[in-house]
């Protein structure tokens, strides 16, 4: 009897202290919503951009393990886990990455600590090598601690299942590490505050450049964590400069010259759906042959709200080509044409020009392809600018500018579209950019030419709107 009761007294300690232990209690009590999210996201190359202490390094390090103790809740649990954590340096590895990782990691947990400096009697003393944990399903994990100082060559050779970037890893290591993944069909996730200004991680993962159906990546800041004091956050925050803020609370990325649309954010960008034929409204193009062209469909509700529905952006085509898929993206959404049965688009005023060697001009090979195209239309960029920005976040309610997800070489532009010289844009990736501008500006321009309409007139309109279309 006695060793029975001895038996359920270390039952219920185990169990108290399993309750009790980080692991267990990490998004239990205060949820911090945008941790889930990363965690949840299934896709092989997540970033959080994140302020200082806003939680990105404790996801990192519970996601890591999470999967080399093989309980990850969302993502497919293997045995026999082999990772990297990658720190800029040993001393940050011990100061961050190692000790978050040994805060969570239970020690009953662990089969081997091997030290590269220091005593494993009191690892987070010194610079750990590597972990062996023990998995759940029965194999034995490996969690390594790499650091960026040490040169790309050391990065070699491995196979892996994924690697934890703590902070912003140089361009040619991170390229290693893809390597490393390959095989295995492993993944990559990061975890760092933007401090170094539009390096590759601006192009390549939160711009996205390649396209890549594999990139997720999300911002997180002082208010997403709930377990900091509102207090000291507002102390902080007066105590940084604007462009400190940005990075240090936000996790944004900066510039010296700043973005023109600092008012797009997620709240812009919506998943597709099933617009209404009513809606269509019109096709802006900004015409490239070496250039990317970018042509993108409007389609716009009956109370003013923008939608951006799909997109045609191709660089190094003929207008040939461009006319073809215009007409076939058209077709696939039913869109509809003018009396004459050819479909009408915006179109920057320069495709008039004949070229040297050129018989016709763009707008008229645009025409004899079945496309009409308007070149009357307002250029004038601080105005356009102006009106764009006033629609993405108005002063009051919600926003007036909806882009479609699938719409990402638009999204793309937008978060990337800086100031420079003076009152103008950086001329680069600026052909979405464009052709949004002619279609906003064509948009209020034609509003503000007009009286305001009386509720009956707004009725007759939509009746009118959807007879065109066939509706009831």
């Amino acid at each position: 009897m006695k060793e029975i009761l001895q038996r359920i007294h270390a039952i219920e300690k185990e169990e108290r202290r399993r309750l009790t232990s980080p692991l267990t209690k990490y998004n239990r009590d205060k949820v911090h919503a945008k941790q889930m999210a990363f965690h949840k996201c299934l896709k092989r190359n997540r970033w959080v951009f994140g302020g200082n202490r806003s939680g990105k390094t404790e996801c990192g390090a519970v996601e890591t393990v999470w999967l080399a103790r093989g309980i990850h809740p969302y993502r497919a649990n293997r045995d026999n886990i082999s990772c990297w954590v990658v720190s800029l340096s040993q001393q940050v590895q011990r100061d961050v990455a190692q000790q978050k990782i040994l805060y969570y990691l239970d020690r009953s947990w662990i089969d081997e600590i091997v030290m590269t400096s220091g005593s494993k009697s009191s690892p987070e003393y010194g610079i750990i090598d590597y972990i062996v944990i023990n998995n759940v399903l029965g194999g034995k994990s490996k969690i390594a601690f790499k650091s960026c100082e040490a040169g790309r060559e050391k990065f070699q050779g491995a196979s892996l299942d994924f690697v934890w970037f703590d902070e912003e890893p140089p361009a040619d290591i991170y390229e290693e590490c893809r390597m490393r993944i390959l095989d295995r069909e492993g993944h990559i996730f990061g975890t760092m505050t933007p401090l170094k200004g539009l390096t590759w991680v601006y192009d390549e993962i939160y711009l996205n450049s390649h396209n890549s159906p594999d990139v997720w990546c999300q911002f997180m800041e002082w208010s997403d964590n709930p377990y900091l004091s509102q207090k000291e956050v507002a102390q902080m925050t007066e105590s940084l400069s604007e462009e400190m803020l940005e990075s240090r609370r936000y996790g944004r990325f900066t510039s010296g010259s700043g973005l023109v649309y600092p008012e797009f954010s997620e709240a812009n960008v919506i998943e597709p759906f099933d617009v209404p034929p009513e809606w269509q409204d019109g096709i802006s193009i900004d015409p490239g042959l070496n250039n990317p062209l970018s042509c993108h469909w409007y389609a716009r509700d009956f109370d003013g709200n923008v939608y951006v529905i799909a997109e045609h952006y191709e660089a190094k085509r003929d207008v040939a080509y461009h006319a073809t898929r215009i007409k076939e993206i058209s077709a696939s959404l039913n869109w509809g044409r003018d009396k004459f049965g050819s479909l009408t688009a915006l179109m920057d005023s320069a495709a008039n020009q004949r070229t040297l060697n050129g018989q016709r001009s763009v707008a008229e090979l645009f025409y004899e392809q079945g496309i009409t195209v308007n070149t009357r239309i307002n250029k004038s960029l601080y105005a356009g600018i102006n009106k764009v920005k006033a629609m993405l976040r108005p002063l009051n309610g919600a926003p007036k500018i909806y882009i479609f997800s699938s719409c990402v070489n638009m999204i793309r532009e937008i978060k990337g579209y800086f100031w420079g010289n003076g009152d103008a844009p950086i001329k680069r990736d600026d052909h979405a950019m464009d052709e949004l501008r002619y279609y906003i500006c064509s948009l209020t321009d034609n509003q503000q030419e007009k009286p305001q309409k009386s509720l009956i007139q707004l009725d007759k309109e939509r009746l009118s709107r959807r007879l065109r279309r066939g509706g009831l």
